[in-house]
């Protein structure tokens, strides 16, 4: 039996992972691949005439077995790959893109969707069927449903080799961080990196059957070692390899496949009618243009770097002091939580007791409760992927009047009643399987069907350093950050309250995806939040007012560094995606290093390159699209400052936010931002925020 290819009929209809082989995914594809053809075949071959039910909405709701399947395959590629489950990738990938393409390219199906497309300002449609109709028709559009038949190959072939490019650049860049290790038997070398941090390297190199001290080119191990380590020949060597990563020409080198990538979709936009892939993305994007990202991009550009020169002036004075006369990219981190602490006596190693990794879930859980009434209740009866992952039942806690009598009855004798909202793990620590970073996912969306509101399965996954035998797992103040951005992606999926799937949660347009996650970020920064949670995993202190007054004032700590570093991805990014045959006669360092010229404040090491390891373009789905960091920066901006006008929790504004975050993609964003904040974000609210303009 094939558990792949049963209805999941668990409590919560959850996916069985413990039951589930390597040996069943290619099998439950290539089933499940059957069946969705079989549904949309009876779609396009309906004697009915087309109307939105059997057509529009028949599409949406076809293929939910196979969706789920795909989900859970590609996420535990993520989070707990093997060799056996990469191979399988590579031989799912090209028949998952052909389904797709079969689909997208089938002309009788077009059709109906024509049909119904054309004649919409007849039919009375809600908000939500409209955009769905819309959305359906443009993407066989943007699909290729226009072309000839020849062009249509074309591009199927198209699809089907960037797919399983991008895959393969994915398995480059994780092969070459896990094929790192450097292995230190002298104490010494590691002089400035806490003692806890050393008890991780320890267990590290017990894992590997080693003596001493193990430090990898995962960020829990990585990133104190840049931060603390006084050895500079040891960050260095560090940083070198973490630069070299699918860079070094060896076996998993990623240039070629850039230029294969970056010219395959110039190739896909050109055909589709758009001058280059940025303009083809773009169209579905917020900023709609590549000269309007390159106008936003650029204007951020002028701002931030007077700020960040004079931060790097900064820390040149002190590695002046240490002797050093010219500052290096690998001694940024070191210096700048010397400064850090300098201006603001803040000592990440001395915070880490205070932020307790379950003791932040709490926080952000607690939260969630305040602004959004949703309660979180551990459960043991989910199958899990690994032993490390958590699962949760997310509850919302509604109030209604008590059904009693009329002589007790009064405006505020209320009960409270819990409904079920969503199921959600989280994983969070680094293991060989798992690629680096932190992310959200999803395994089921949300949906409504036959009466029935049924609701998401949601994944948090990140890379915390584990507990030890004689500590709990610790997270920096960055660590916090980090696990609020990713739940902030976490409640856009839990609310999800739509009819349709494919306009649930967070399927919305890419550059208002990170409003959710950045604007949570902002709860960390603030004192009255962090004293309900930031205390001392020993003693149950709390985190100092003056330490919490100086987390609060560090936020901009650095920002004119960090706002250029993104700028430099963003540019870097658009340029390969819009500046047609530039990559032809130049290196992927050669392009890396002119597009990013304008940002870059220490000299370029030519051995290193980012856009080797860049996944978030060329393997993930912000291609054309990493500048949507920033431009959700402006719209958290200006969305938190609304709540700091009106009180951080205050319930109407939340209310208000709540309704953003459900209505997933079955607004136009703009509208839906409006809607919330009674006007469109304003850049000078991220300019405040950022550099007290």
């Amino acid at each position: 039996m094939n558990p792949l290819l049963e209805k999941f009929n668990t409590k919560y209809t959850s996916s069985p992972f413990e039951e589930i082989k390597e040996e069943h995914y290619l099998p439950a594809f290539q089933e499940l691949i059957k069946v969705s053809e079989k549904e949309i075949d009876e779609i396009t071959n309906n004697p009915e005439a087309p109307t939105f039910e059997n057509t529009i909405e028949s599409m949406a709701f076809s293929g939910e077995q196979l969706d789920r399947v795909s989900n859970i395959f590609f996420n535990i590629n993520s989070a707990e790959t093997n060799d056996e489950i990469q191979k399988i990738a590579q031989e799912v990938s090209p028949l998952l893109t052909e389904f797709s393409s079969k689909i997208s390219q089938n002309e009788k199906l077009f059709e109906r969707i024509k049909s119904v497309y054309d004649q919409k300002d007849t039919l009375s449609l809600n908000e939500e069927q409209q955009m769905l109709l819309n959305e359906t028709y443009k993407g066989f559009v943007r699909s290729g449903a226009l072309l000839n038949e020849e062009d249509k190959k074309k591009l199927e072939k198209i699809s089907m080799d960037l797919s399983i490019k991008s895959l393969q650049f994915g398995q480059n860049a994780l092969a070459s961080t896990n094929a790192y290790f450097k292995h230190i038997t002298n104490k010494d070398e590691l002089k400035g990196i806490p003692e806890a941090i050393l008890q991780q390297y320890e267990e590290d190199a017990k894992e590997k059957g080693l003596k001493g001290y193990v430090i990898t080119l995962q960020y829990p191990s990585y990133l104190p070692a840049m931060t603390y380590a006084e050895n500079r020949e040891l960050r260095k060597e560090l940083a070198l390899a973490n630069g070299k990563k699918s860079f070094d020409g060896g076996e998993f080198d990623n240039q070629n496949l850039i230029k294969e990538i970056v010219k395959l979709r110039q190739e896909k936009a050109e055909l589709l009618g758009y001058k280059n892939y940025a303009d083809f993305v773009l169209e579905e994007r917020m900023a709609k243009s590549p000269e309007k990202v390159f106008e936003f991009l650029n204007e951020l550009l002028d701002k931030a770097t007077p700020y960040a020169q004079k931060e790097i002036e900064e820390l040149k004075s002190l590695a002046k002091a240490d002797g050093i006369e010219e500052i290096q990219s690998y001694d940024h981190t070191f210096y700048a939580e010397k400064l850090r602490k300098q201006k603001f006596d803040i000592d990440d190693e001395e915070l880490k007791p205070y932020f307790q990794l379950e003791k932040v879930q709490e926080a952000v859980f607690g939260l969630a409760g305040k602004l959004f009434g949703l309660e979180f209740k551990e459960i043991n009866d989910v199958q899990k992927y690994h032993d490390d992952v958590k699962t949760y039942e997310v509850l919302e806690v509604r109030s209604r009047k008590s059904e009693v009598s009329d002589e007790l009855q009064s405006s505020d004798f209320q009960h409270q009643t819990s409904v079920y909202k969503a199921l959600l793990y989280v994983d969070y620590h680094p293991r060989k399987g798992k690629r680096a970073g932190a992310w959200m996912t999803s395994y089921k969306n949300q949906y409504k069907k036959d009466g029935e509101n049924s609701r998401p399965h949601i994944s948090v996954v990140c890379n915390f350093t584990k507990p030890t035998k004689d500590t709990p797992s610790l997270l920096t103040f960055q660590e916090v950050t980090t696990l609020f951005h990713e739940f902030g992606h976490a409640l856009h999926g839990v609310l999800a309250d739509t009819q349709y799937p494919n306009l649930s949660g967070t399927s919305v347009k890419w550059d208002f995806v990170e409003l959710p996650s950045q604007f949570l970020e902002n709860f960390c920064y603030e004192p009255e939040f962090l004293k309900t949670f930031a205390k001392h995993y020993q003693t149950g202190e709390i985190l100092p007012n003056e330490k919490i007054e100086k987390l609060s004032q560090s936020k901009s700590f650095m920002e004119g560094y960090q706002t250029l570093r993104q700028l430099g991805f963003g540019l870097l990014d658009m340029a390969y995606h819009s500046e047609v045959g530039a990559l032809e006669n130049k290196s992927v360092k050669e392009f890396e290093v002119e597009k990013t010229a304008a940002t870059n404040l220490y000299p370029s090491n030519p051995e290193t390159a980012a856009s080797p390891s860049f996944s978030h373009i060329f393997q993930g789905g912000y291609s054309a699209g990493y500048y949507s960091y920033k431009w959700a920066e402006v719209l958290d901006a200006d969305a938190f400052q609304y709540f700091k006008e009106n009180g951080i929790f205050n319930p109407e504004i939340a209310a208000k936010y709540k309704i953003l975050l459900s209505s997933g993609g079955t607004k136009d964003p703009m509208e839906l931002y409006k809607n919330f904040r009674g006007s469109e974000p304003k850049v000078e609210s991220l300019l405040k925020r950022a550099f007290g303009e």
